[in-house]
Parts: structure tokens; C-alpha cells; sequence
């Protein structure tokens, strides 16, 4: 019992971390419930799928920037994990627009 509470609690951090740290969702202004529905299903989607390319882009983005290339890792890490999660989240969610979950770094834009 106490290893479920202390996962569900971990859970917990893991999702309020990014919305702490994060704007709003691009779908999030939207003017209908169609499109935001279907904007958070397509952000869903693309999050899940691409979230963990961030392990990879990260890193490099950092190095090229004249960072560490260990704190790149870091935040890949945590926003390729994040985007994933997060993306779940969405896909989940996507018929209550109302509920959003800021991911890190605004999301994956790898299709942008």
C-alpha cells in the first residue's frame, strides 16, 4: 500500500511540475468546442507519438546554444517524458477541453 501511495504521489509531482513551469496549450484558444476538442486530440496525438524525440533535440539544441551538453540530457530527459505523459493525458481528455495540462517547453513542435 505504501508503494502505490508513494508512486501515486510521484505521479502527482510529475504532472504539476510542467504546469507550473509551462503556458497554456495552442489549442486552448480555440472559439468552438469542435475545434478545441479537435485541436487537443491532434496535440494529444503528436505528443504521445513525438514526446520523446525531445531526449534526442534537447541535447543538441542545448549544445548548440553553448550549453552543457549534460543539462541538455537533463532537460530532455524531463521533457521527453513530460511531452509523453503529458500527451496520454490529453489524448484521455480530449473530449473536456476545459481540462488542460501546460506541457514542458509548450509541447512537441517537431511538426512545425
Amino acid at each position: 500500500m505504501g508503494h502505490r501511495m508513494g508512486l501515486m504521489i510521484l505521479g502527482l509531482a510529475l504532472l504539476a511540475a510542467p504546469m507550473s513551469a509551462s503556458a497554456a496549450s495552442p489549442w486552448a484558444d480555440q472559439s468552438t468546442y469542435g475545434d478545441k476538442a479537435v485541436g487537443k486530440l491532434k496535440y494529444g496525438l503528436t505528443n504521445t507519438l513525438l514526446g520523446w524525440t525531445s531526449l534526442f533535440r534537447t541535447p543538441v539544441e542545448e549544445v548548440q546554444a553553448g550549453s552543457n551538453v549534460f543539462v541538455g540530457i537533463g532537460k530532455g530527459l524531463w521533457n521527453g517524458v513530460g511531452q509523453t505523459l503529458g500527451g496520454v493525458v490529453h489524448l484521455v481528455t480530449f473530449p473536456i477541453p476545459a481540462v488542460d495540462v501546460p506541457l514542458p517547453e509548450g509541447g512537441t513542435d517537431i511538426l512545425h
